[in-house]
């Protein structure tokens, strides 16, 4: 099953300057991510104390994940990576020693 890291940043340019109407845009995106973590399709989120930007992990399959970047879009974008296990990158290495 396919395992992606993305790196998340909100757009300042998109974010009210009032901090009350900023909590509440944040509230509603946290709320967002706690239910995709509550169905196991998050499985972990973090964002950088200080900074609009952090990071998220899943393994949901493609089409779920276009569908869950685009919830975000466009006050926050996402750098999507696909990344191996352990054991896939020491299968890997095997494989290259014949």
């Amino acid at each position: 099953m396919p395992k992606y890291l993305m790196l998340w940043e909100i757009d300042p340019n998109k974010a009210p300057v009032n901090p009350k109407e900023r909590g509440v845009a944040w509230t509603g995106m946290l709320n967002i991510i706690k239910q995709y973590m509550q169905e196991g399709k998050v499985l972990d989120w973090g964002v950088c104390p200080g900074e609009a930007r952090g990071y998220c992990i899943s393994t949901m399959p493609e089409l779920d994940l276009a569908k869950f970047v685009q919830r975000f879009y466009p006050n926050v974008t996402f750098k999507v990576n696909q990344v191996m296990t352990v054991d896939q990158t020491l299968e890997l290495a095997k494989s290259l020693s014949g």
